[in-house]
């Protein structure tokens, strides 16, 4: 694994923006970052993250498994009891889950090591799939990277595949809050895929479901949601207004209610009791757990709920020295060992391994100066040498 700087293409802003990368910039800072790629070896992606990523997602799923059929792992998660007959159903039906990325820490020689599962509404797919495959074409085209170099990623063909296969004829419709530039960008890649699929698609803002007098929700032209794709988290659904309708009405959802489990960071220290000394797991456990206190003065604090790092602090030594502020954290906290990202030219970048109908497919790289992956975090490049 390596940082390579090089030369950005001089008209990436276009082609962007002629791709509807719209959210290339936010905020006046770049977002995309072709000054620089990391690059791999064929061997390092196959062994050192597309093998471990089908690992740790298979603990995953047992991770499930157990907690459908023991209720302590829902009470220990916080999932509000009533929604529990909504997983459980939908984990016995074996609802299609269409995507994940595994957020992972690798500095090139060690085991990558997990640190989070963006489990039920991960965006920066759109650039992962398809404008930094757009990079690499252009960059061995114009001497940018070698002429023989390749790049782990297909995210695009097995989205397509996906949707094929989980669609059937029925309509689908997409839903987020369109107002968000980078989810209405997501939403609108994941239904050019579904479109190319075959698919009838509608899309919508989440705040335009209604419900009609048979309890089913509808669209704003009434038609009935069978089958829906939502950016939108499953801890909010159960909040949100309809939250109580969710477990009588027909509609099937992607990602699947059972995804509820895994999107929580409480994952975390029940994957450490479930598989201790894992190389590809850092030792967690819920805050209020006396364990806890194993991990010393030194610890990474999660809250079991957040999104783009909210909320999250990195304590060395008893002293904060990293914390992002958010409105996170009232379901409780976990801890999770400290365990410093890599400094490539003083940016620390973490890996995010794809997996689109479980299996392992792709690879998005994003870096920042602080050590905590947010919002802003640029995306790079990566290629295969």
């Amino acid at each position: 694994m390596q940082r390579i700087d090089c030369p950005e293409r001089d008209d990436w802003r276009a082609t962007a923006e002629h791709v509807g990368f719209t959210f290339h910039t936010i905020d006046g800072e770049r977002y995309w970052d072709e000054r620089a790629y990391y690059a791999f070896t064929l061997q390092e992606i196959e062994r050192r993250i597309e093998a471990p990523t089908a690992e740790i997602d298979a603990m995953c799923l047992e991770l499930v498994d157990r907690a459908i059929k023991d209720e302590k792992y829902l009470r220990r998660l916080k999932i509000p009891e009533a929604f529990w007959p909504l997983l459980s159903e939908s984990w016995r039906r074996d609802d299609a889950s269409l995507y994940g990325r595994l957020d992972l820490s690798y500095d090139g020689w060690s085991p990558a090591k997990l640190l989070e599962y963006n489990a039920d509404t991960p965006t920066s797919i759109f650039e992962a799939a398809v404008f930094q495959w757009a990079w690499l074409e252009q960059a061995m085209e114009r001497n940018i990277i070698p002429k023989r170099a390749d790049q782990f990623n297909s995210i695009h063909e097995r989205l397509i595949d996906a949707w094929k296969k989980h669609g059937g004829a029925r309509h689908l419709h997409l839903m987020g809050m369109t107002d968000n530039t980078e989810d209405a960008g997501t939403l609108t890649y994941l239904q050019d895929t579904a479109s190319q699929a075959g698919l009838k698609t509608t899309f919508m803002d989440i705040k335009d479901v209604g419900l009609d007098g048979d309890g089913r929700f509808v669209d704003l032209d009434d038609r009935a949601i069978e089958l829906v794709f939502k950016l939108y988290p499953w801890e909010w659904m159960f909040r949100d207004t309809f939250g109580e309708k969710l477990a009588t009405t027909p509609t099937r959802w992607i990602e699947p209610p059972w995804k509820a489990i895994l999107s929580n960071k409480g994952i975390l220290p029940l994957l450490w009791e479930m598989f201790p000394k894992h190389p590809n797991l850092l030792p967690a456990y819920f805050e209020d757990d006396p364990k806890a206190a194993m991990l010393g003065s030194s610890f990474v604090r999660k809250p079991l709920y957040s999104r783009e790092g909210s909320n999250v602090a990195l304590v060395s030594a008893g002293t904060t020295l990293a914390e992002q502020q958010g409105p996170y954290g009232a379901e409780g906290f976990i801890r999770q060992a400290f365990a410093p990202l890599p400094s490539f030219a003083d940016q620390y970048p973490v890996l995010g391994s794809w997996l689109v109908d479980r299996t392992p497919c792709g690879l998005s790289i994003r870096e920042d100066a602080n050590p905590i992956t947010g919002n802003t975090s640029r995306f790079l490049p990566h290629a295969i040498l």
